[in-house]
């Protein structure tokens, strides 16, 4: 069994782990993937036992095995685990497209074009996973992690495949992204994914989302049984003593009846008792290092000092060169329990051993053994020089240098978190203060590209208190104010957006701008007055600088009301003429969205959206792919918004940016609430919101109660509706909106809810304040929910002209759902006035757009009050259709079909393995009653666009 890890697996028999091995099997008994699980237990729990276990299992039952195992000092190198995983089916790259193939073999150094897979320059060094792409050109994370995903589904057609990754949380991050990716996306695929972490530990990218399978400490009876099976197994007050200090962990079990002999009196010292179990073990592990000899523990720190991107090779190298025969200097160390030799290779039989090793060393013995692992890996420049950055404690603009060179090869792989690493490193080493800061802010700018938002605040953090030069200052700021932006903290982002932005107003207008254009995100979002107000005087401050997309995206993003007829002029000056460059697409459809110009908006976010899908960046961007959506959703393209919410969700997820997560999450709560469904509407809303502080963003707070709102009035629940819904506005005589613009879209609803819960004086105080406040200046899409919000709160012989106002402007036809409801309450109030013939007519067109968006609980009013007015089949009404039965995802892949896309096109647009993609279809076309994909736009053709 190649590869898999060393569990002890005393006469085929783990102890204690009955459930354990019961889950394991379960999911290998299945011939696709299931649900990707992390094997999570304290150090010595058996994680390693039981994955090794799994891939013995697996391989009797037909299943290939393809494992790695994480070590702490690999995680330097970008993809190396990855790499290490996928090497032995590297000889199928030629099965993926050019573009994929050409992107996963430049992330591990290969040659795409070589049927040996060499390393560009080395020749037969295979295991280095380091190098340039080929051609010099930057790789995207995203199609790596495609390519690597098809490559598997590939070979897994063939032969199903298990991966095994143990102590994941020592990968290096790329390939963490990688197998998270991966992860997602094996439901429907002969690949399966096993992963081993300590608890606590697990990797972010793994932990949000995978099963776990958390190893508990073993019972009294198994952990008795384990002891007296060992050699000269304990006996009496002994006995009892280990089974007290080892709490069920297997490793401590044996490692302490191992150690028992001549140590009595340790074993039962107050000293002991009180260390944690980890250090205990530490302590067993060193003591056997005081009986070896001198080259052998030289070794054994070498060895340790290697980690797992050199071991095995590199210690017995550096161990060759000063004794006659290498592997005989390790034997005393396999004797003492400490390492395992297997075919040359010299593993450590924990990695708590390593530690041990290691940490006990001097500095000075560490330094030598990693100035002697640097001298053998001299044809590995990325090994070298962190063996190199390790053995000094100096600045050394040498070894700095040597880091940066290490991080362009890394960025060019699409290594973006192991470059910022190393450039870290590298502006740590710096002798002078200016380089240190310069590589600083680049480490921070390539965490950005990492999307890792967090580490891009620390690092530009840490750049700002190394340097006084304004213009690395006024960068490290706007890296800053980014990573905070895309989070959850909105006060810290202003803390940094706005006093850059004030303080370059007069000196380096344009900075200015863009820092205000990019703060104005974060104060639409949390609806703060007081940093409304100090964007919008500091905007006046800079003047007409920047560009106008910016310029304008800020002031209505601040002022959504102001001058909404010059603004509206501008934007189609502005949407006039040449396509725009893709930041001012994504700020104009922004502002369109703002200013409910929605079709504008789709087409300029629908744009950008497309121009990113047909790069290496595709489907990555979910901040645009969320807004989209929204639009989506208010112009009833409903089936569209679901899919492109999801995605949206999922990628956001993936890359860190939890505030495009969130409003992803949001529009599809908001979608299953339309439906009817109140209880996944919930389950939605609370997975996006989880983490966020609603009374910092206001923006997320509104969403959040239009849906619960809807839910509880859906549900029935009229009263618990409307204090949803009264929440959109403060409490007093003088309600002011929650929101500076949204809490008036949810004006319609409250006055409904008002009506049926008998709070119609309390929304007529609203409704006043929010009719003295705009003073007429909205859009035809607000100045009809109000005229909906005049109707449902006035005397009903004088609700007409309302409803009928509400009705009256074409423009409205832009917002279906919203029309249709509009439609439906006046023939509701035509019939209760007994004008039959009137209400027959809103209510068929009411019923058509319902029926069309899925909009099943207005669609069954539709139809009561249709039979109140005397009519059991509704003239003209559009037929039901199937399109119900498809999920989202099936109906974009089948209109991506319909296109002409091949599976592989539809795959690299939705980020899925072609298998999958045809896995969807052949469950697609019963469904729509097709048998080829060419009758797939005539099944189509009833369906709208939507």
């Amino acid at each position: 069994m190649t590869g898999v890890f060393e569990g002890d697996l005393a006469a085929g028999e783990i102890i204690g782990r009955e459930d354990e091995l019961a889950v394991l099997e379960s999911l290998l008994s299945q011939r696709l993937g299931g649900s990707p699980l992390v094997v999570a237990g304290e150090p010595g729990s058996g994680k390693s036992t039981l994955l090794a276990a799994a891939a013995v299992s697996a391989e009797r039952q037909g299943w290939r095995v393809l494992s790695v195992r994480g070590a702490e000092e690999g995680a330097e190198l970008a993809f190396s685990g990855l790499y290490r995983l996928l090497r032995p089916v590297l000889d199928s790259l030629a099965v993926l497209p050019g573009r994929q193939r050409t992107s996963l073999a430049g992330a591990f150094g290969l040659d795409p074009h070589d049927p040996a897979h060499r390393p560009h320059g080395e020749p037969g060094q295979e295991e280095r996973a380091v190098g340039p792409d080929a051609e010099g050109r930057r790789l995207e994370p995203v199609l790596i992690h495609l390519a690597a995903l098809d490559l598997l589904c590939e070979v897994g057609s063939r032969k199903p495949l298990v991966l095994i990754v143990d102590d994941a949380q020592w990968l290096d991050t790329g390939s963490l992204d990688a197998l998270a990716f991966i992860a997602r996306r094996l439901a429907d695929e002969p690949v399966a994914l096993l992963a081993g972490a300590r608890t606590g530990n697990v990797p972010e990218q793994l932990g949000g989302f995978l099963d776990q399978l958390v190893v508990q400490p073993l019972s009294e009876a198994a952990s008795a049984r384990l002891v007296d099976r060992q050699p000269k197994a304990p006996v009496g007050r002994m006995r009892t003593r280990i089974l007290e200090q080892a709490a069920g962990n297997p490793l401590a079990l044996v490692e302490l009846a191992r150690s028992a002999g001549g140590r009595a009196a340790e074993l039962a010292g107050e000293d002991v008792e009180v260390l944690p179990l980890t250090e205990r073990l530490e302590r067993i592990f060193v003591s056997r290092l005081a009986g070896l000899p001198d080259i052998t523990r030289r070794a054994l720190l070498l060895a340790s000092a290697a980690g797992g991107s050199d071991l095995p090779a590199a210690p017995l190298m550096a161990v060759a060169a000063t004794a006659p025969d290498g592997a005989e200097v390790w034997r005393p160390a396999e004797r003492a329990g400490l390492v395992r030799l297997d075919s040359a290779e010299v593993r450590f039989r924990h990695p708590l051993v390593r530690s041990a090793v290691y940490q006990t060393a001097p500095f000075a013995a560490r330094r030598q053994a990693h100035l002697a692992l640097a001298e053998v890996l001299e044809g590995h420049p990325d090994r070298r020089v962190w063996h190199l950055a390790a053995a000094t404690l100096t600045p050394d603009e040498d070894i700095a240098a040597g880091l940066v060179d290490t991080a362009d090869r890394a960025r060019r792989r699409g290594g973006y978190h192991a470059a910022a690493v190393a450039l870290e490193r590298a502006a740590e080493l710096s002798p002078l203060a200016q380089d240190r800061a310069r590589r600083l802010v680049d480490a921070a700018e390539t965490a950005m590209f990492a999307g890792r938002p967090r580490r891009v605040d620390a690092l530009a953090a840490k750049a700002a208190a190394a340097t006084d030069d304004p213009e690395l200052l006024a960068a490290a700021a706007t890296l800053a104010g980014w990573a905070l932006a895309v989070t959850s903290r909105h006060a810290a982002c202003l803390d940094i957006l706005l006093p850059l932005a004030e303080s370059r107003a007069g000196a380096s207008p344009d900075r200015a701008v863009a820092a205000l254009s990019a703060a104005a995100h974060v104060v639409y979002n949390a609806g703060d007055e007081t940093s409304r107000q100090a964007t919008l005087r500091i905007a006046t401050s800079a003047g007409p600088a920047g560009t106008d997309a910016q310029r304008l995206w800020t002031s209505v993003a601040c002022d959504p009301f102001a001058d909404r007829e010059e603004r509206v002029s501008l934007l189609r000056r502005a949407t006039a003429g040449p396509e725009r460059p893709l930041p001012d697409m994504v700020l104009l459809g922004g502002t369109a969205w703002v200013l409910d110009e929605t079709d504008t908006a789709i087409t300029l976010l629908g744009g950008a959206l497309n121009h990113l899908r047909r790069t290496t960046t595709a489907g990555t961007n979910a901040t645009v792919a969320q807004a989209l959506a929204t639009a989506q959703f208010d112009t009833g393209a409903w089936e569209s918004a679901d899919a492109l919410a999801q995605d949206a969700s999922r990628t956001a997820a993936e890359d860190g940016l939890e505030v495009a997560a969130a409003a992803a999450g949001c529009v599809t709560a908001l979608l299953r609430v339309s439906q009817g469904d109140a209880v996944g509407a919930r389950s939605a809303l609370a997975r996006a919101v989880t983490g966020f502080e609603l009374s910092r963003s206001r923006g997320l707070a509104v969403r959040a109660r239009l849906v619960l709102g809807a839910a509880a009035a859906l549900e029935g629940h009229h009263i618990p509706a409307y204090e949803q819904l009264r929440g959109l506005f403060t409490a007093g005589p003088e309600p002011r909106p929650l929101h500076y613009h949204l809490s008036y879209y949810g004006m319609a609803d409250l006055a409904t809810a008002a009506v049926r819960a008998n709070r119609g004086d309390d929304a007529r105080r609203i409704l006043a304040s929010t009719e003295e406040t705009l003073s007429g200046r909205v859009s035809a899409r607000l100045a009809a929910l109000l005229n909906r919000a005049r109707a449902a709160l006035s005397d009903p012989p004088e609700a007409e002209p309302h409803f009928l106002a509400a009705l009256a402007d074409p423009a409205g036809e832009q917002w279906p759902f919203e029309r249709a409801r509009a439609r439906l309450e006046y023939a509701q109030w035509l019939r209760r006035r007994r004008r039959t013939g009137d209400a027959r007519q809103e209510l068929v067109r009411a019923l058509a757009v319902f029926q069309q968006v899925g909009a099943h609980p207005w669609a069954a009013d539709a139809i009561a009050e249709l039979r109140a007015c005397g009519v059991t089949t509704p003239a003209g009404a559009q037929q039901d259709v199937k399109v119900g039965e498809l999920t989202a995802q099936q109906l974009r892949i089948v209109r991506l079909a319909a296109e002409g896309l091949t599976n592989r096109e539809i795959g690299e647009r939705m980020l899925l393995s072609p298998r999958t993609v045809g896995f969807h279809l052949y469950q697609a076309f019963p469904k729509l009653g097709v048998t080829t994909r060419g009758q797939l736009r005539g099944a189509l053709d009833g369906l709208g666009q939507g």
